[in-house]
């Protein structure tokens, strides 16, 4: 048995739940996954079943607890997927599948609402553009379309905080998602301002009490604690947002650089820190998120694109199917490997893609709920590898573009995600930005970004700062500096990207009226 007490934390993304073991020390002692899954429709419908998503949660953490040969656990940390609406009744269960980021069918709303003396109004007070994935267009389109379920509600949850109502009986959410959601980054509160910009004053009752997971404990329900193999009364923190997690788990605070962070996983995530009075400049566009960070007199500026490796698993999910359709097996997993060992070999920036290829359209760094993915500049020359390359260097396009329109990249930016573990992705990233990009050698900077939380509110850390210095630091892989050649070959093309991406709207708005009218 051993003795040494460990901090467990769960991160239940969109398409994957992780469970993670630290020591005390920051180090990852074990680890347990499984699949989170959706389900998607024409129409831009994307929805997870709560009650499985719970199941699935519990299921992950008890198999880790089994593995921690007795171990006493100090505390239980949750973060997971933003955005989306997870709605409960009076009871606490379920009143219907829960609408994920992923699920566009707000967007025309919301283009009403951003295109309205609202829209202004909402990004003043929030620091965050409106868009289809968020919660308050969601409940909107709910009560449009579904007003028999808003009926029976009586909390709208996001999935982390429906994971620790699970877990502690409390119905709460973080400062982060409220904020960004419904209230102002200046107060680290609910505002009247943003949610009357929505039409939302019927519905104020669904939101929760806001619960700082920095300060603030609950204790582990006995039924929980029966489902998990732990002990009853376990503090259970609600840490911040998946991505803001993540960026404190890849070092984006404490560490010593001017670091900013980028996600490339399912979604894309740009990010870098600001000061509370830190104030963009006039007339800049309404997109983008700026969230409390857990460092009170901090708030992460972030633009993100919907989709960032969704873009590399259509470009396999099509070679997987040529694959078949010659009367061969293919494996998913085999083709992106093969595929990502070509990209270097092939040769830079022989086409220019757009990876908007989310159903939802796009919301960084502007938001366009019609917009598309496009491939542009093509020629018979460009063979399967070169656009698997063109599809990388489109994701690191697109990174540059979300920094530009948050001050521009920072001095050094940090790698995580999935795509994180591509050399060729680190190489191009690094290039196109001409930054020195890193990587955490340990994977899952998510559950380490809200153990951190948990350390600092149980007082196992005395302060994020020293936490920071003692968990992340020794895991941050050396800088990998920019290939100066390739660097300078890119260099002329984010404005040429940028000046396609300008005058595409036309099309996509008139395209979108197509597609409506001949598929519904």
């Amino acid at each position: 048995m051993t003795t040494e007490p460990r901090i467990i934390a769960l991160d239940a993304g969109t398409s994957m739940l992780k469970a993670v073991a630290f020591d005390l020390a920051g180090q990852p002692v074990a680890i347990e996954s499984r699949p989170n899954r959706y389900r998607e429709a024409p129409g831009g419908l994307a929805e997870q079943d709560m009650a499985q998503t719970w199941e699935d949660a519990a299921a992950t953490i008890a198999a880790l607890v089994a593995r921690l040969d007795g171990a006493p656990v100090a505390g239980l940390a949750i973060t997971g997927q933003g955005d989306g609406t997870w709605l409960i009744d009076a009871a606490g269960a379920p009143v219907g599948p829960a609408l994920l980021w992923l699920d566009g069918r707000a967007g025309p709303i919301v283009e009403r609402i951003r295109a309205s003396e609202a829209g202004p109004a909402i990004f003043a007070e929030s620091g965050t553009g409106p868009a289809a994935c968020q919660q308050a267009g969601q409940l909107l389109w709910l009560a449009a379309n579904r007003p028999d379920q808003l009926a029976h509600a009586t909390t709208a949850f996001h999935c982390k905080d429906w994971i620790y109502f699970n877990l502690t009986g409390v119905r709460a959410t973080d400062p982060s998602e409220a904020c960004f959601t419904f209230g102002s980054w200046r107060t680290r509160a609910y505002s009247p301002v943003t949610i009357a910009g929505y039409a939302l004053e019927p519905y104020r009752h669904l939101l929760p009490p806001i619960v700082d997971g920095m300060t603030t404990q609950h204790a582990l329900t006995q039924a929980a604690a029966a489902s998990l193999g732990l002990a009853a009364g376990t503090p259970v923190v609600l840490g911040y947002v998946d991505v803001l997690c993540s960026a404190l788990g890849a070092g984006i605070y404490g560490t010593g650089a001017d670091c900013g962070t980028s996600i490339i996983g399912s979604t894309g995530m740009n990010i870098r820190l600001a000061d509370d009075d830190f104030e963009r400049e006039a007339g800049a566009p309404l997109s983008g998120y700026r969230m409390v960070f857990p460092v009170k007199g901090k708030t992460a500026l972030l633009q993100s694109t919907l989709a960032a490796t969704l873009n590399i698993d259509w470009l396999v999910g099509i070679a997987d199917q040529a694959v078949k359709l010659a009367g061969h097996p293919s494996d998913h997993g085999a083709m992106l490997r093969a595929l990502d060992e070509q990209v270097l070999a092939a040769p830079p920036a022989r086409a220019v893609y757009h990876p908007y290829i989310s159903a939802a359209g796009e919301r960084g760094p502007f938001t366009n709920s019609n917009a598309r993915a496009s491939l542009a500049g093509i020629d018979r020359s460009l063979d399967l590898t070169g656009l698997m390359r063109t599809i990388y260097e489109g994701l690191a396009l697109a990174a540059a573009d979300c920094y530009a329109a948050i001050g521009g990249a920072p001095d050094m930016i940090s790698i995580t995600g999935g795509a994180s573990r591509s050399v060729a992705m680190r190489r191009i990233f690094a290039a196109m930005l001409n930054r020195p990009v890193r990587i955490i050698k340990e994977h899952g900077s998510g559950a380490l970004g809200a153990a951190m939380i948990a350390a600092v509110s149980l007082g196992i850390a005395p302060s994020m700062d020293d936490c920071a210095r003692a968990w992340v630091a020794p895991l941050l892989g050396a800088p990998e500096p920019p290939d100066p050649a390739l660097a300078e070959h890119y260099a002329p093309l984010l404005p040429i990207y940028q000046a396609a991406r300008d005058a595409a709207p036309p099309f996509w708005h008139q395209f979108a009226g197509f597609t409506e009218t001949r598929h519904g």
